[in-house]
């Protein structure tokens, strides 16, 4: 079974390998690495890795945080394998199809940002469901009271607006605006890990692309 081990650990040279050897001792098959965030001697990365059907997820964090300095954010549950570079292709989709575009984001942007589904909404006179990816939620949002949107921003996730649900999860919440403030890209993360401000700097340059060509 594959899973997503996310891992903050020191900048320097070797740190990364010697997770990767902690790992291999536990039998992990490391398939992917993807550099989330980096600054003040600090790396932040995403491993997707393979472990043999019965070993548990918890030998990962114990594998990793041997390392001296690592501290493991999260583990989860991942199909397939880490879809970094998907941004152009995932505009160009978009461009080729506008009247399908909302939709093409929605089930695009969790494959990008590593996240568990996507929605468009929209405020008016009421709360407006726009486009959802496959695996998005369907607990009924009555109410968005961070709409309208000025910029993109880590939500919290206690807010009382936010589906008993979602919070059962234990969802992270992320939203941009997507070309207007009454319109929002939000994705969430059940289970975590919390998105980082490298991860929704990127979410919210895809989103303002993907605006000018729905609306230009």
């Amino acid at each position: 079974m594959s899973f997503l081990i996310r891992v903050e650990l020191p900048d320097s040279p070797g740190t990364l390998g010697a997770v990767a050897s902690a790992l291999g001792e536990v039998n992990a098959d490391i398939l992917s690495v993807d550099v989330v965030e980096r600054g003040s001697g600090i790396a932040v990365d995403d491993l997707v890795v393979e472990l043999p059907q019965g070993s548990l997820p918890d030998a990962l964090i114990t594998a990793a945080e041997s390392i001296e300095g690592v501290i493991v954010d999260a583990v989860r549950p991942y199909a397939g394998v880490l879809d970094t570079h998907r941004e152009l292709e995932l505009v160009e989709e978009i461009a080729a199809d506008p009247r399908s575009g909302l939709t093409r984001l929605a089930e695009g942007v969790p494959r990008i940002v590593r996240a568990g589904w996507a929605l468009v909404v929209g405020h008016g006179d009421e709360v407006v469901r726009l486009a959802a990816s496959t695996a998005a939620p369907e607990a009924a949002i009555t109410d968005l009271p961070w709409l309208p949107l000025e910029r993109a921003t880590v939500l919290d996730a206690d807010e009382p607006w936010i589906p008993d649900t979602w919070r059962e999860l234990g969802t992270e919440l992320a939203a941009t605006p997507l070309g207007k403030p009454d319109r929002a890209l939000l994705v969430g993360r059940p289970g975590g890990p919390m998105f980082r401000a490298a991860e929704v700097a990127r979410l919210a340059h895809l989103a303002g692309i993907v605006a000018v060509v729905l609306d230009g």
